[in-house]
């Protein structure tokens, strides 16, 4: 029986990558941080497919909350499936500001640190004694780490995430004695409601960036949601430490 962790799923790449995993036959517990009814939306989606789903509500930006969280998790596995293991965890909920170097504040670096990289990696510490061997991670990065990739504004939001990348290897490296594998995807601009749903609140965004793009358009969530649901399975299961770039070719 394959359960998996999903973070941030009331919404864009987690929900997509939420609903995909399910297809794929995976039971989802799935997080949520303010929008219960979004992640009831995504529970519903999930149930129409013939699987089983939960929301717990999760802060990534409270590390300290994650042992309470590991319970809930386990209350959720033994009440919905009698199961007592996760199969694979994806770390996806995230947060996005910018601000050029003299506008940058310590509470703006600090929020973007605790969720973009302190979350994912004590999450993965608190849920690590509940995932299987022979489990999968993934995280969510995003392409503003890679080398064509540069936007002044970014700096804080890129070094996080490239601090993820690192810290992919390194745990990919250091879980593999149990089998477990992780990786991480890179999405390039992306519909997704980070940045304070900014391509909602701003369309003349998107022709720019869909001109730089080689495939012609931005990404749409369920694009990344389902290479995070590909990694996952058996078939990838040669593929570990790597970061996938998903970006329909954008900058190439």
């Amino acid at each position: 029986m394959d359960i998996t962790v999903v973070t941030g799923a009331s919404s864009g790449i987690g929900q997509a990558a939420a609903i995909r995993i399910a297809e794929r036959g995976s039971g989802v517990i799935l997080t949520y941080h303010s929008h219960s009814e979004r992640a009831e939306e995504t529970v519903a989606d999930i149930e129409k497919l013939g699987q089983k789903a939960v929301a717990l509500r999760l802060d990534m930006a409270d590390a300290a909350s994650f042992p309470a969280f590991r319970e809930a998790v386990t209350y959720a596995l033994a009440n919905t499936w009698g199961a007592d293991r996760i199969s694979a965890l994806v770390n996806n909920a995230g947060t996005g500001q910018m601000a050029m170097l003299p506008d940058t504040s310590d509470e703006m670096y600090e929020t973007l640190q605790r969720v973009n990289l302190k979350g994912p990696l004590f999450l993965t510490q608190a849920l690590l004694p509940l995932m299987r061997d022979g489990g999968a991670i993934v995280n969510t990065t995003s392409s503003s780490t890679q080398p064509l990739d540069l936007e002044p504004g970014y700096a804080v939001y890129g070094a996080v995430k490239g601090g993820l990348v690192i810290l992919t290897r390194y745990l990919a490296k250091e879980l593999s004695v149990r089998g477990i594998r992780m990786n991480s995807v890179s999405p390039g601009p992306t519909r997704t409601r980070l940045g304070g749903d900014a391509f909602a609140k701003y369309p003349e965004l998107i022709a720019p960036l869909a001109a730089r793009t080689a495939l012609g358009r931005i990404g749409e969530p369920d694009d990344i949601g389902k290479v995070i649901a590909f990694l996952l399975s058996d078939e990838a299961g040669w593929i570990t430490g790597q970061d996938i770039e998903v970006s329909g070719g954008y900058n190439l």
